[in-house]
C-alpha cells in the first residue's frame, strides 16, 4: 500500500507544514518537492512558506490531492481524516508517532488508505 501511494501520487498536501527550516515537516516537504511531487503547505497560522501560499485547510487546495501527509499530534488525526474524505483525497499518511485507532476505523469505513506512524521520506528513499 505505501509503495503504491507514493508511486501513483503527484500532489501531496502537508498538514502542519512549518515555515521554520529546522522543523521536520519543512525538511520532508522540501525533500518531496525535490523528488518531483507538487506539495501544498497546510498551515492556517502562516500566509506563505518560502514565498509559496500556505493554505488554511485541505478544502482550499486548488487541485485534487493524492496524499495528505500529516504532521499534527495524534489527537488531530481523526479530524484530518474527515477533511481528507470530504475533499476526496486518495490517501492519508501520518508521520512517525501519529496514530489513532478511531481515525483508522473511520478511514477504513470510507475506503481511504491510511498509513500511520511511518515517515514518508524514509519509505520513499527505500522504494525509489
Amino acid at each position: 500500500m505505501m509503495y503504491d501511494m507514493l508511486a501513483n501520487a503527484r500532489v501531496i498536501a502537508v498538514v502542519g507544514h512549518s515555515d521554520q527550516p529546522h522543523r521536520t515537516s519543512y525538511q520532508i516537504a522540501q525533500y518531496l518537492r525535490q523528488m518531483g511531487y507538487v506539495v501544498y503547505p497546510i498551515n492556517p497560522t502562516v500566509a506563505t512558506i518560502d514565498g509559496e501560499r500556505s493554505y488554511a485547510s485541505l478544502a482550499d487546495v486548488p487541485e485534487p490531492i493524492d496524499i495528505v501527509n500529516v504532521f499534527r499530534r495524534s489527537e488531530y488525526l481523526a479530524a484530518v481524516v474527515e477533511e481528507a474524505i470530504a475533499v476526496g483525497a486518495k490517501g492519508v499518511w501520518a508521520q512517525l508517532g501519529v496514530y489513532d485507532k478511531a481515525a483508522a476505523a473511520r478511514s477504513a469505513a470510507a475506503g481511504l488508505p491510511l498509513v500511520m506512524d511511518e515517515c514518508i521520506k524514509v519509505r520513499h528513499a527505500q522504494y525509489f
